[in-house]
């Protein structure tokens, strides 16, 4: 087996990673042990699995605050939407989520009706507007690509925008940095691919 060409300056960052001279010896002695970081979500069959913290009461308001203050992107349109009437906080629900992949449909079936049909029959819920604020706050953009997404929209009772038009939160990864994004409900809407689809899985 041909393995690659290591640089002097990798081993030195492995060096330094491992606490130095001290930290190399006890590696070699079996002391100190090196792992892969656990991921924060399963998948199984298409389907991604995670719990996000329980809700705190946070307003739409200051979700913005929040958002913004770590980082994330948050457009004045969005905003909008976070402080409609229409956006209910809860306090003290613990939501387990499931995520519908979109690679589950095939391209002509990706729309938003056939996406909730799949998602009821597997008693899934729609969960609150809260919970795309929670995932975006919770899961990095390198999560999301190692889900396999570009986005992952809540798919919770839409919140008409100022024109009436139902919207959908969702957290989505972009080239220019995390963000909180709102997508146009439609029923007939098709989706891409690399979508994800944030419902509730029902308590037992």
């Amino acid at each position: 087996m041909k393995y690659p060409k290591v640089e002097l300056g990798t081993v030195e960052a492995v060096w330094n990673k491992l606490g130095g001279e001290e930290g190399v010896a006890r590696f070699l002695r079996g002391e100190l042990t090196v792992s892969e970081p656990a991921l924060r979500w399963r998948e199984q069959d298409g389907i991604i699995y995670f719990t996000l913290p329980p809700t705190d009461g946070t307003t739409g308001e200051d979700w913005i605050v929040r958002l913004q203050s770590k980082g994330f992107q948050i457009d004045d349109y969005v905003k909008s939407i976070l402080q409609s009437k229409d956006f209910a906080p809860t306090n003290g629900i613990t939501n387990e989520i499931a995520v519908l992949k979109g690679l589950l449909f095939s391209d002509s079936d990706r729309i938003t009706k056939n996406i909730r049909t799949e998602a009821y029959r597997l008693k899934f819920g729609k969960p609150n507007a809260e919970v795309a604020c929670l995932i975006r706050e919770v899961f990095t953009d390198k999560e999301l690509e190692a889900m396999g997404l570009w986005w992952i929209v809540a798919m919770h009772e839409p919140i008409k925008d100022s024109d009436g038009g139902p919207i959908l939160l969702s957290a989505r990864r972009r080239g220019d940095g995390p963000r909180l994004y709102a997508y146009y409900y439609k029923p007939d809407y098709r989706w891409l691919r690399l979508s994800g689809f944030a419902f509730v899985v029902a308590q037992a």
